[in-house]
């Protein structure tokens, strides 16, 4: 018999989309995938140097808890290289993919009762992060109108005795959009401990993001390696924390994970010293993809005010077409064969919205749209 907690748990909408698509794959369908966060590169060539060279040195046992300190000092360094905040080592832990550090997180800072604040819509395995451990996400409405911009006087309305943190990501999953600056500065004005998804940075388009650690230190940094270094296999990621909080993260950390994979590490310090050539490919590609998807979007009849810039997601606008944007997107899979994800999946500011991915080839995309186009037509009969 499962767990209460395990039982509210809510399916992630996209890998059901994903499921439901390979179940069609094995019967001879072609399916176009759209659906999914992914990249479609191959981790950057120092980055498979690195992972052969640490497994031929026998590099296969644990490291420190909170990671091999080359890493960190190499986080570091990034952190104050772009974006000029000073990070010391004994400020990051290393994890096993971004996932895990949310969960050691929200073990170290919800209590029963605690509210954390989000926007909706969201990434949707937020709310699941907070519930499991008592806390209760509390919505803030953000509309496609001006980028899903936290509203600030809606966002301090909904603070109270009970609010633990807000929690950021930006650039987003699912709308692809980036906080601004003056978003951001008002957000830490609040006074209220943030957590910020950075998992997205570098990639992105036009503008220049920020860390939330360019405005306060009252702040819990996720990052890692899966998105802008291709490499979500290795499972790789990082928290940066506040000091004080550092020790009990640590003795989380040694009773669930005890360290991350040693391999992976040294895989990120490639990473972080060596990669940029083959990051800024990948990130040109992405962008070639992204201005041709939102075109072709646009032409089909889709709303999308605010154009995203960052991350690989196009959130759009679908509600003339259907408002149950869960039957809307597994019909366009039956039927159209392509997989994309409905927006209920990222909260009920989501419902009506599709999120297309373009971390796939340019062909797949145009094949896609081809699809999609096609279904739109037939639909509309």
């Amino acid at each position: 018999m499962a767990t209460r907690r395990t039982e509210n748990m809510t399916s992630f909408i996209a890998m059901d989309v994903l499921e439901k698509a390979h179940d069609m794959e094995r019967q001879g369908i072609h399916v176009v995938h759209l659906e999914v966060g992914e990249p479609d590169f191959p981790p950057p060539p120092c980055v498979n140097k690195a992972v052969i060279e640490a497994l031929e040195k026998g590099e296969t046992h644990y490291t420190h808890s909170l990671g091999i300190l080359e890493l960190r000092e190499a986080v570091c360094a990034h952190y104050g290289s772009e974006y000029g905040v000073d990070v010391t080592p004994d400020r990051v832990l290393v994890t096993s993919g971004t996932s895990p550090a949310m969960l050691s997180l929200f073990a170290t800072l919800v209590e029963e009762g605690d509210e954390v604040i989000l926007s909706d819509p969201h990434y949707a395995c937020y709310p699941n992060f907070i519930r499991f451990f008592g806390g209760k996400p509390v919505m803030v409405k953000t509309s496609e109108e001006d980028g899903f911009q936290f509203d600030i006087e809606e966002l301090g309305r909904k603070i109270s005795e009970k609010t633990r943190a807000i929690f950021i990501n930006s650039p987003s999953n699912p709308t692809g959009t980036l906080l601004t600056r003056e978003n951001l500065e008002a957000i830490a004005a609040l006074g209220k401990t943030v957590i910020s998804d950075e998992i997205y940075h570098g990639l992105v388009y036009e503008g220049k993001e920020h860390s939330i650690l360019e405005f306060t230190d009252n702040a819990y940094v996720l990052n890692g390696f899966s998105k802008l270094h291709a490499m979500t296999g290795l499972r790789l990621g990082y928290m940066i924390a506040p000091r004080d909080a550092m020790r009990t993260l640590q003795k989380v950390q040694q009773n669930f994970f005890i360290s991350a994979n040693a391999m992976a590490q040294r895989a990120g310090i490639a990473a972080l010293h060596e990669s940029k050539a083959d990051t800024e490919m990948m990130r040109n590609t992405y962008n070639t993809r992204r201005l041709y998807m939102i075109d072709r979007l646009r032409r089909m009849g889709f709303r999308i005010p605010v154009t995203p810039t960052g991350a690989f997601y196009v959130f759009v606008n679908a509600r003339h077409i259907s408002l149950d944007s869960y039957t809307l997107a597994f019909d366009i899979l039956e039927k159209a064969h392509v997989g994309v994800t409905p927006g209920i999946d990222f909260g009920e500011g989501g419902e009506g919205f599709l999120r297309f991915s373009y971390a796939s080839s340019i062909e797949n995309i145009e094949e896609g749209m081809n699809r999609l186009e096609r279904y739109l037509a037939e639909y509309k009969r």
